[in-house]
């Protein structure tokens, strides 16, 4: 459900003041880390908190006395390590890819330690693993050689699994790791003990190799193959699920990146070259052709086309000119421009585009909360299981052997990585490909709104419509030449501020050409312009105008005027020498994409509803241009929430979208509120989709994309719930070997996160 924050009873006393903090999580290797953390943390007065395995951070709200040190040394306490956000300086100093990743040296270096460990792991660990399983390999004293490569990989290479198994155990906790950690030592111990103590040392001793557990002599059996087999696929495993979480922080990281560096700022008429965090407001800086835009701003001087791509998706560059906004980190692609700086740091459009991104990822929807909440019970469970499986074995078979190996292959198996991986990765990846194509997803649980929604409410001006008045149709009195028309009636035009005079000007100058100077220009109140151009004496504006100098429309033109009104336009009658001489029909336009819009979110299940404060017949004709059956108009502002409301009384699950101030509180309200990136900062902060470009297209888009990533993450859930659930039992009734379970447990890791990164290639 999308609303403001639901506001809470007031105490009689004024609450503490609360504060937000992001505090990078070290230490956490699977998903009930990330689980106990936020336990602790949630269990201090005043403290709520979200811990997010896939981003390693935690988003803490807090009130009171609390401070972050005490926080840090609460997660240090738990048996992790936190680190403080950088002040705030360097977050708004211009690199904010910088400030705001400081931890990815810390990751890279993570990465290639991990790395390390796999490959040495595996060298050693293939010989052992093919020695046990073909027995031709199987020379005399083969034990000892497997037992001298399989030594360092389970000790040396599986430490990262010991050592966060220790951490936990301090703690009075148990992990994943735990698992790993307790199987593989056990395998390892009960090799040791056959070889030293039983008959697995001697010369010439032989054992097969086999998928199901087998009853032998315990003595004999020796799990070296099963322990550094384990630990190799595991380490394999957690290699790509980490280098794939690079992966799927990439485009986030892509996008810190975007801005620019350094920047040429006017100083006394001079070009000095200064670093972009060097910038202040109301600064002047210059942006030659293929240079990226400092910053956000407005052109001062000059015109060119600029390609924002980066930020929106959109191919096409967009003209820019004197007293256009344009935004950091775009890329001027045509003349020299000089840019004034209106905002700058953590302030800019391509700064907030990045905290939407990592606020979204570092969220949780309510599927990932179900998720943590068994993981955080599911390695305890195993535990018992594991026992549970040995006692049952032993006091069924009396074979110590199988009961051992169908217990080391329960806890193998059984670690719920997958689980852990299945939200945060298909979420991190789906927002960062929603961000390249200019679709910011402010938060998980909007994902499971889109899913619901049966109705889209789709505000007139500015979303279906340009928001900008145009020029529509010129119509010429019998005998008068079109270009006459408009060369006379925009020149006139040319020379007031109204929106239908600048719409009929620009229209007239795109058309016919440049306009000459009109002279004895004169502003009628409430009815038109009126003036000289070229020696004829031009009237332009309402039929009242007209009358008022004795000049009658011919019948063809009050026709034609009628026409236009009754489809809501606005006509301006144009009369020059004493004649009436033309209609010129203006309107807000319809966007080119708006009827294919309405097209793709038709498809996509939803009824649309268009929304406007304009009068009904101005609404009816947008919405029979646009493909839309319902209409609601004649709605003040005020009252668009009220609409909202009322449709959702309707057992509608409403979504809106809208760009104005005026728009936000029903953007708030609504079950799912779509914010144009091309409107106010309102409604922007209302929605819960932005879409950066004013292309209502994107929004099926937008609804496409959280329900394809809503539908990975159900996918990755059941394959990570289906696997455990169906593996537990083959490993407890002893049908799975050891090294197989850990396999099996790796590939599904791999699986989970691959899958999640398909969302990538979203079109």
């Amino acid at each position: 459900m999308t609303s403001t924050a639901p506001e809470k009873a007031v105490p009689d006393t004024a609450p503490a003041p609360t504060s937000e903090v992001e505090l990078s999580i070290g230490g956490m290797t699977c998903a009930s880390c990330a689980a106990r953390i936020e336990k602790k943390l949630n269990r201090m007065d005043g403290v709520t908190a979200t811990v997010n395995f896939a981003t390693e951070k935690a988003k803490v709200a807090y009130t009171g006395g609390i401070e972050v040190a005490d926080l840090i040394a609460t997660v240090e306490k738990t048996g992790y390590t936190a680190q403080e956000p950088p002040p705030p300086a360097t977050a708004a100093d211009g690199h904010e890819g910088e400030a705001q990743t400081p931890t990815a040296p810390a990751a890279d270096g993570e990465l290639a330690s991990l790395r390390q460990r796999l490959y040495v792991s595996l060298v050693l660990s293939v010989p052992v693993v093919l020695m046990a399983m073909v027995p031709a390999l199987q020379f005399d004293n083969w034990q000892w050689l497997s037992l001298t490569l399989a030594a360092p990989v389970v000790v040396w290479g599986a430490l990262p699994f010991h050592r966060a198994a220790w951490t936990n155990v301090r703690h009075g906790a148990a992990t994943m790791d735990t698992l790993v950690s307790i199987g593989t030592l056990a395998a390892l111990g009960w090799s040791l003990w056959a070889l030293f103590f039983g008959h697995a040392g001697m010369p010439g001793m032989r054992h097969g190799f086999e998928f199901t557990i087998s009853r032998s002599d315990g003595s004999s059996a020796i799990y070296l193959e099963a322990a550094a087999g384990v630990t190799a696929f595991i380490l394999a495993g957690r290699y790509l699920e980490a280098k794939s979480k690079r992966k799927a922080g990439a485009a986030l990281r892509a996008l810190l990146e975007l801005g620019a560096r350094d920047v040429s700022v006017l100083r006394g008429g001079q070009e000095v070259r200064i670093p972009v965090a060097q910038l202040t407001v109301g600064d002047r800086f210059v942006v030659r052709p293929g240079e990226k835009i400092a910053t956000d701003g407005t052109v001062v001087e000059g015109a060119s086309a600029v390609d924002a791509s980066m930020l929106t998706g959109e191919s096409v560059p967009v003209d820019v000119s004197v007293g256009d906004a344009v935004t950091g980190a775009t890329v001027n692609a045509g003349g020299r421009l000089v840019v004034e700086a209106t905002r700058i740091g953590a302030d800019t459009q391509l700064a907030r585009m990045a905290k939407l991104v990592e606020d979204a990822q570092n969220g949780k929807a309510e599927v990932q909360r179900l998720a943590d909440r068994i993981s955080a019970v599911f390695v305890p469970l195993v535990l018992l299981i594991a026992a549970a499986t040995l006692g049952a074995w032993l006091g069924i078979t009396g074979d110590a052997t199988a009961a051992f190996t169908a217990a080391v292959a329960v806890l193998i198996i059984a670690c719920p990585c997958a689980l852990g991986l299945a939200t945060p990765t298909a979420l991190m990846v789906g927002t960062g490909r929603g961000a390249q194509l200019g679709i910011l997803i402010k938060g998980p649980e909007v994902l499971e709104s889109t899913r619901r929604v049966d109705t889209i409410v789709l505000d007139k001006t500015g979303t279906v419509t340009t928001g900008r008045m145009q020029l529509q149709d010129v119509i010429p009195a019998p005998g008068v030449d079109k270009d006459e028309l408009l060369r006379l009636a925009g020149a006139l035009e040319h020379a007031s501020e109204h929106p239908i005079a600048q719409a009929i000007a620009a229209g007239a100058a795109e058309q016919a050409g440049s306009l000459p100077v009109p002279e004895n220009f004169e502003n009628v109140a409430g009815l038109g312009v009126q003036g000289v151009v070229d020696g004829h004496a031009v009237l332009v504006g309402r039929e009242k105008l007209l009358e008022e100098w004795v000049i009658e429309l011919p019948r063809e033109l009050a026709e034609a005027k009628a026409a236009a009104e009754a489809e809501g336009r606005t006509a301006v009658a144009v009369a020059w020498d004493g004649e009436a001489r033309g209609v010129l029909t203006v309107a807000d336009a319809i966007k080119e994409t708006s009827a294919e819009a309405v097209a793709y979110l038709r498809a996509l299940g939803l009824k649309p509803v268009l929304l406007t404060g304009d009068n009904q017949l101005v609404a009816e004709s947008v919405a029979r241009s646009v493909g839309i059956d319902e209409v609601i108009a004649e709605v003040l502002p005020q009252d668009k929430v009220d609409v909202v409301k009322r449709l959702q009384a309707q057992g509608r699950t409403v979504a809106m979208v809208g760009d104005g101030v005026n728009d936000a509180a029903a953007l708030a309200t609504a079950d799912l509120g779509l914010a144009m990136g091309t409107g106010t900062d309102a409604a922007i902060e209302a929605g819960d989709l932005t879409l950066v470009r004013g292309d209502l297209r994107v929004a099926a888009d937008a609804i496409r994309l959280s329900r394809k990533t809503l539908a990975t993450i159900k996918g990755n859930l059941f394959w990570a719930f289906g696997y455990n659930i169906a593996a537990l039992p083959l490993a407890a009734l002893g049908m799975l070997n050891p090294m197989i379970a850990g396999a099996a447990m790796a590939f599904s890791s791999v699986f989970v996160v691959t899958n999640s990164l398909r969302l990538r290639s979203f079109k």
